[in-house]
């Protein structure tokens, strides 16, 4: 298994191609671009200052927020499925993980993106099917049951790593697991505010 695990079929012109596929793909700053087409303005200018589907909602729109969300899911699993079709399956991971570091850090708006949950959801779409309908169920238990994005944006990302590392995913679960890191890293601050009990409910408003 870890013999596997250290084997990637990946020249560097192909990881190159890979990566710039997939950041430039996940970079696309959707809730920015969506809620100011809407007329609604800069939706960093709100609540926590992020341009995901959870901010987004706080502008009152659930339309939008849902698209926000779609879309962000979408670009991570496209740049799996594209570069997999071209370049195979260690070059999709590749293109997957670089994804959600366009989504985290995008270039075209000073590299301070989403905190790449919907993305992480799209990418194992990409990835392995059956763990993005295992996200789902956990996330959506987690906040029905405590109306908190970000608690089930935390335990969702907590469970599949190990889920994929279980089944014997490795190169897999080694990449969703620095995502998990890197997700947990940008939700230090909603982290704080669950311990002090003042963070954000799903559905309030900025």
């Amino acid at each position: 298994m870890m013999a596997e695990f250290w084997t990637w079929q990946l020249s560097p012109q192909t990881a190159l191609a890979a990566a710039v596929i997939g950041y430039l793909l996940g970079s696309i700053p959707f809730g920015l671009v969506l809620t100011r087409m809407a007329g609604l303005g800069d939706v960093r200018n709100i609540g926590s200052g992020n341009i995901g589907a959870t901010n987004v909602l706080r502008t009152g729109n659930k339309g939008l927020a849902g698209a926000t969300f779609l879309l962000d899911a979408l670009k991570g699993t496209a740049a799996v499925l594209l570069v997999s079709h071209f370049f195979g399956e260690d070059a999709g991971i590749l293109a997957g993980f670089a994804a959600f570091l366009g989504h985290i850090f995008p270039v075209w708006i000073g590299f301070k993106g989403g905190k790449g949950v919907a993305t992480y959801l799209g990418i194992l779409l990409g990835l392995a099917p059956f763990m993005a309908l295992i996200f789902a169920i956990v996330w959506l238990v987690i906040a029905f049951t405590t109306r908190y994005s970000s608690l089930s944006a935390l335990v969702a990302t907590l469970v599949i790593p190990v889920a994929l590392w279980i089944l014997g995913a490795d190169k897999i679960a080694a990449a969703m697991a620095v995502m998990t890191v890197i997700s947990w890293y940008k939700h230090r601050a909603n982290i704080a505010r669950l311990t002090a009990g003042t963070e954000s409910k799903i559905g309030a408003k900025g």
